[in-house]
């Protein structure tokens, strides 16, 4: 416990020693915290916006006019089993008239051919919702298996809207697949980079006590007790860096809720403070980590001299 309270305190002499190099690795780490939080931030506003999307896309299906609703529910029910189904809704065949008057109330011709026929020339239809885009084929199949067929709703069904909306469904499908690896390439890269320059920063502020270890090691000092301090300011550097970081983004992602909200689809500044400290702990570990290793490798150098 003596010799790691030695090693803490050495770090810490050691970053208020080297001055602005200090501050300047700061800053480094800063920016590589900066981009983290924003990739987060920013994967956050893709998969709140796919979501939006995905809650829009789903399938219809008709039933014939007169259709009994013992059958339709007893489909309806079958559906919701299904792994794939998140949610199926009914619509019956009075509210589905009732919709399609409010959609062209503005229609005349139309309403009037409705009061006109005063029987209602509508049939019920499900809608039905699955976890995934591309769980949306099997649930057509399933309407045309016979498993649904025995159901006896082979004779109640009209239609089944998924071939109508496949080619949206598909091209939704491969833009949600298309972002992921393209978020998780450029994220990879942007912290690849990030990492390469707070390495190359840190290993000045160890170029310049380099005589100090060399002088350590003269007198017998262990490799843990030379490289200790130095990951110990690494780490100080993490640990500055995400305070400095977590209060930059406050006010940027105030501007952005308040301005940006209409635009981006999710409230950024809501969707930070509700996940402040899940974010906290990914940049502190993020930051502490990315000290302490580069650290780690960048006096490597110097004791194996």
């Amino acid at each position: 416990m003596i010799e790691l309270k030695r090693i803490i305190k050495a770090g810490f002499v050691n970053f208020t020693r080297n001055g602005i190099i200090s501050w300047a690795a700061v800053l480094v780490v800063t920016i590589t915290l900066s981009v983290i939080t924003t990739i987060i931030l920013l994967q956050a506003v893709l998969y709140f916006s796919l979501a939006q999307i995905k809650d829009k896309v789903d399938v219809a299906i008709y039933f014939t006019v007169g259709a009994p609703e013992s059958k339709i529910l007893s489909l309806k029910e079958s559906l919701e089993n299904l792994p794939e189904v998140a949610e199926v809704s009914y619509i019956s065949a009075t509210e589905a008239l009732r919709l399609f008057r409010e959609r062209h109330q503005n229609d005349y011709p139309t309403i009037q051919a409705l009061d006109e026929i005063k029987d209602n020339p509508l049939g019920g239809y499900l809608n039905v919702k699955a976890k995934e885009v591309s769980q949306y084929e099997s649930i057509a199949n399933f309407m045309k298996s016979d498993n649904a067929l025995v159901l006896g709703s082979a004779s109640i069904v009209d239609k089944v809207n998924y071939h109508q909306n496949k080619i949206v469904i598909d091209r939704l499908n491969n833009i949600i697949s298309g972002a992921q690896r393209l978020g998780f390439l450029i994220t990879l890269i942007l912290i690849i980079i990030s990492v390469i320059i707070t390495f190359n920063t840190i290993r000045l502020t160890i170029f310049i006590s380099k005589e100090e270890i060399g002088v350590m090691r003269l007198v017998g000092a262990s490799k843990m007790r030379v490289r200790g301090p130095f990951m110990v300011e690494g780490a100080i550097y993490g640990i500055v860096a995400t305070i400095i970081t977590l209060i930059l983004f406050l006010p940027a992602t105030i501007y952005l809720g308040r301005n940006m909200t209409d635009f981006l689809g999710l409230n950024i500044y809501d969707y930070y403070i509700s996940n402040l400290f899940q974010i906290s702990i990914i940049i502190l570990l993020s930051g502490v980590f990315l000290g302490m290793i580069s650290s780690f490798f960048a006096i490597r150098k110097y004791l194996n001299k």
